[in-house]
């Protein structure tokens, strides 16, 4: 049995409200935009999801990235995970990044986390963003019990679950 119904479509747009920003599902040709927004913040990254998922290391090179978003961009088209960037208008930066992934912990249905780059943190960006992604996942996606990783139960916490089946 699929985590997601089997006629889920997911969404290939997303604005964020009041800003020129947007979600889209993320490819292996946004490394050159990938690469330096995940290493411009990977001190911060690595506090945040290290523990739990070892990312983004210190030595990651370009290639590695660029492998990391052909895993993502696969995983996205087999509906196994979704890696969402969040671009500017011209998509010309990506600012963040929004994950959506299956359960790997008892207690939900889905698991959601997401980042935004060193320069935003604490401004009005972060702020919108902050605020799409809860009502945007309860809007287009099919769970009833999503868990907001680092919002709504910390890293630590959800490491201390036991694991799904």
């Amino acid at each position: 049995m699929s985590w997601l119904p089997d006629d889920f479509v997911h969404p290939v747009h997303v604005p964020v409200p009041d800003t020129t920003l947007h979600l889209r599902p993320i490819r292996e040709a946004d490394s050159p935009l990938d690469y330096p927004a995940v290493m411009g913040s990977r001190e911060r990254l690595w506090e945040i999801f290290g523990p739990a998922w070892a990312w983004p290391p210190e030595t990651m090179t370009y290639e590695q990235n660029r492998t990391d978003l052909r895993r993502h961009e696969k995983e996205i088209a087999a509906h196994q995970s979704f890696n969402y960037a969040l671009l500017d208008e011209e998509e010309t930066r990506i600012l963040g990044c929004v994950y959506i992934d299956p359960p790997e912990r008892i207690g939900s249905d889905g698991e959601v986390s997401w980042w935004v780059v060193d320069d935003l943190v604490g401004g009005e960006l972060e702020r919108a963003f902050d605020a799409l992604v809860p009502r945007w996942i309860a809007a287009d996606w099919p769970f009833q019990q999503p868990r907001y990783l680092g919002r709504d139960i910390t890293w630590q916490d959800w490491l201390a679950l036991p694991r799904a089946s």
